[in-house]
């Protein structure tokens, strides 16, 4: 028997409505009640995004969680991302979710959520209020761009490198990220 998802008509999605949606393998997420749907990550997306979780996990220190998607951060009714990367106290979850903005969300690019990444996601990150966003290009050599927050809550870069170059992060805790290392595991031995 198959069940279908019902489309809400004349009102925004709610975080209720994802619940009915199909386990197929797509990424569902909203912002301000609009449904934006992804594909599944393709594999070097997946070893570029598993490769950063491992390095964050590494350091993370004591009363902090990094943890890879999918899941939800909802803290709103008509809000709902899953960042690739997230770094959050354990004490913000709820049963089901993360209902407060992670102190860090990541995204890597792929070809189908680019622009979403660049602008739409970033957008709602900061109105969210995370702190630190980081966008990884896992494209030629690899590239990392750091946003943080100032203190009007906009977004700031504050870092790019790309290649060999590594970025020292100091939020949400000190760390050094280098590109094209996240891309070691794509490469023939």
């Amino acid at each position: 028997m198959t069940t279908m998802t019902v489309i809400p008509h004349g009102r925004p999605f709610t975080v209720d409505d994802l619940e009915g949606m199909p386990d197929d393998g797509n990424r569902y997420e909203l912002i301000d009640g609009m449904l934006h749907v992804s594909p599944c990550p393709v594999p070097r997306h997946q070893v570029v995004a598993g490769e950063l979780f491992f390095l964050l996990r590494l350091v993370c220190p004591p009363g902090l969680l990094a943890m890879v998607a999918p899941m939800d951060v909802q803290p709103d009714r008509v809000t709902s991302l899953q960042p690739d990367v997230l770094v959050t106290r354990p004490t913000d979850f709820s049963p089901k979710n993360l209902p407060v903005a992670p102190l860090l969300a990541v995204e890597v690019l792929s070809p189908s959520t680019r622009l979403y990444d660049l602008n739409t996601k970033r957008y709602a990150y900061e109105k969210m209020g995370v702190a630190s966003y980081w966008v990884v290009d896992p494209n030629g050599s690899g590239a990392l761009t750091a946003f943080e927050l100032d203190e009007q809550g906009t977004y700031r870069q504050v870092e790019h490198v790309e290649g060999d170059t590594a970025f020292v992060a100091a939020r949400p805790f000190p760390v050094t990220i280098v590109p094209a290392r996240l891309l070691d595991g794509l490469r023939p031995q």
